[in-house]
């Protein structure tokens, strides 16, 4: 087995500021935390923005601008920047970000699907911004738009326009051929970096034959033209993340994904839950990767060549 990859999702756009005072929300916030993470051992930093003032997501280039050159200066991680965004946001805002900034590595979303938040609503009697009681409430009627013609054109301006690699963000096994789809037509070039998502309410359930599926399936599918990762959403964090890396997988832990270090306890930090992972894939002797380890497995174009 080659080396592990640590990707860490700092804040996303999920979680809302109510649900933990750790969220990282403002540029300060999100860079101290990246920074904290890439130390702990994560050697690929997924970022989102927010709104400084409410914590709301944005796709402001200019508060991407805020934090991404810090991180830059501060580690040699590699920043993986969404295209996927936020509830509400146009294709146009989605990779306003990435074309400014020219990363290394983009998350990509492999199709269209239903993304439910709203059952989060159940846990909390107040919210300390307007914006996020609606906010989850529409995700009952939001489908996260992700179209052939949406990924052709997120592959074409950023792939082809700036050299930057994806990672493909697989909700479902229909995603898996998806890809499959844009390999065959030669849009998309190995090797391929393949994130299998779990426990998204619309998405694929976190369920250990879906993992073993998805798996199953990527091999028929690709054979050694990708590099695999699992991550699961909520309290499936760890278990399934665990069970994808004695699989083979890479993994991705943040506060996008869990807000939680273990039941009962929130993370005070990302980089609490990079520690917490790398204390479980060490005595596995699983080694972690380093950034430009990392660089290397996905074929990366190096940091002197991003615009930040």
């Amino acid at each position: 087995m080659s080396k592990v990859i640590i990707s860490c999702a700092i804040t996303g756009s999920v979680h809302t500021p109510t649900m933990s005072p750790h969220l990282p929300v403002t540029p300060d916030e999100i860079a101290a935390q990246a920074i904290e993470a890439a130390e702990a051992g994560a050697s690929v930093l997924h970022l989102h923005a927010r709104d400084p003032h409410n914590g709301k997501p944005t796709p402001d280039p200019e508060v991407f601008m805020r934090f991404l050159p810090r991180i830059k200066e501060a580690t040699d991680a590699v920043v993986n920047i969404t295209t996927g965004g936020g509830q509400g946001m146009s294709l146009e805002d989605r990779i306003a970000a990435a074309e400014r900034a020219s990363p290394e590595l983009c998350s990509l979303n492999m199709g269209s699907m239903n993304f439910g938040m709203y059952p989060m609503l159940a846990r909390y009697q107040e919210f300390k911004h307007d914006w996020e009681r609606p906010y989850l409430e529409g995700s009952r009627d939001w489908i996260f738009r992700n179209t052939f013609g949406d990924i052709e054109n997120i592959v074409e301006r950023l792939g082809k326009g700036h050299g930057t690699r994806f990672e493909f963000e697989c909700y479902d096994i229909s995603h898996l051929y998806t890809l499959a789809h844009f390999l065959d037509r030669k849009l998309v070039t190995p090797p391929l970096f393949v994130q299998s998502i779990f426990g998204i309410l619309g998405g694929q359930g976190a369920d250990t034959e879906n993992l073993l599926h998805a798996k199953r399936l990527a091999d028929k599918l690709f054979g050694d033209d990708y590099r695999w990762s699992v991550m699961a959403s909520g309290k499936y964090q760890m278990p399934f993340i665990t069970m994808g890396a004695i699989n083979g997988s890479n993994v991705r832990v943040g506060l996008e994904d869990s807000l939680y270090a273990r039941r009962g306890k929130l993370a005070t930090s990302n980089a609490e839950q990079v520690r917490l992972i790398r204390s479980i894939l060490e005595p596995l002797s699983l080694e972690v990767a380093t950034p430009d380890e990392a660089r290397k497995i996905l074929d990366l174009k190096g940091a002197d060549n991003v615009t930040f």
